[in-house]
């Protein structure tokens, strides 16, 4: 079932409505000041829903080195075009939870994995290796896993999808092959 653009809108504020009356009668007295509002605040940016499973996906696949928390840091520095410069990594380590001596090897180590994943790329530059760091849509990077993925905890990423509406919780379209006629 196809629905049109202004349809989804219509939904989309349906449920805010809703949202916002249950909020309102739960906490009648409430200083709307006190909420964090994407649309009258600088400083969003878009994060897929799905990704406290996601997280937890790369958890459990970079064993004893979560490399979750790094993933998400750079979800928080990068804008719709999924390019993130890193001019500074020993922040983004910071942000990340590590610290120490160790805090940029231990960063740098969970970047590699998520290269090795498949979650991230990175481009030398002159911050170091992971300077241009490009994001992948996670839900094809975990359809790509899958097999190395708990069944149960692929489930739960594809029934969290359906609940809202991510249609792209699916195989990556392999590109269109180039066929040549013979004559």
């Amino acid at each position: 079932m196809n629905i049109s653009a202004a349809a989804a809108a219509k939904k989309i504020s349906k449920a805010q409505e809703k949202a916002k009356a249950l909020r309102d009668s739960v906490w009648p007295d409430l200083d709307e000041e006190m909420l964090w509002n994407r649309k009258s605040v600088s400083g969003f940016t878009t994060i897929p829903r799905t990704m406290p499973l996601v997280m937890n996906i790369i958890d459990a696949l970079t064993k004893n080195k979560p490399a979750g928390t790094a993933y998400f840091v750079m979800w928080c520095r990068t804008f719709d075009h999924s390019l993130l410069v890193i001019d500074n990594p020993m922040t983004l380590s910071v942000e990340a939870g590590f610290s120490g001596e160790r805090a940029l090897s231990t960063w740098k180590d969970r970047m590699r994995s998520l290269v090795e994943l498949g979650f991230i790329d990175a481009k030398e530059g002159p911050s170091g290796p992971y300077h241009y760091v490009l994001l992948f849509n996670p839900h094809k990077v975990v359809w790509g896993l899958r097999d190395r993925i708990q069944a149960s905890t692929f489930r739960q990423l594809q029934t969290r999808a359906i609940e809202i509406g991510a249609k792209d919780m699916q195989p990556a379209q392999a590109p269109a092959s180039v066929s040549t006629a013979e004559t």
